[in-house]
């Protein structure tokens, strides 16, 4: 999952070489957290959050075969 948000996230970006992302896996849940660039926050976001909420579709729908829960967090630095 972390891969998948990380291949995504840095399509989207203009300083891909400063997107941290990191997992933590609990047992029925997995938190995904993106730290991108101040300047990149926006483009992630997107207009009205149609960015991320797109990945967060794209995460739950992959998630469902695993049978767990997918929550992306971002994180301003």
């Amino acid at each position: 999952m972390r891969e998948l948000v990380e291949i995504m996230a840095k399509a989207l970006v203009d300083n891909p070489d400063q997107l941290e992302v990191s997992e933590i896996a609990g047992s029925d849940t997995l938190v995904i957290e993106l730290r991108p660039a101040r300047e990149d926050i926006g483009k992630i976001i997107g207009k009205k959050g149609r960015n991320v909420q797109a990945m967060r579709t794209l995460l739950n729908a992959a998630a469902g075969k695993l049978r767990k829960r997918v929550v992306l967090e971002i994180i301003d630095q």
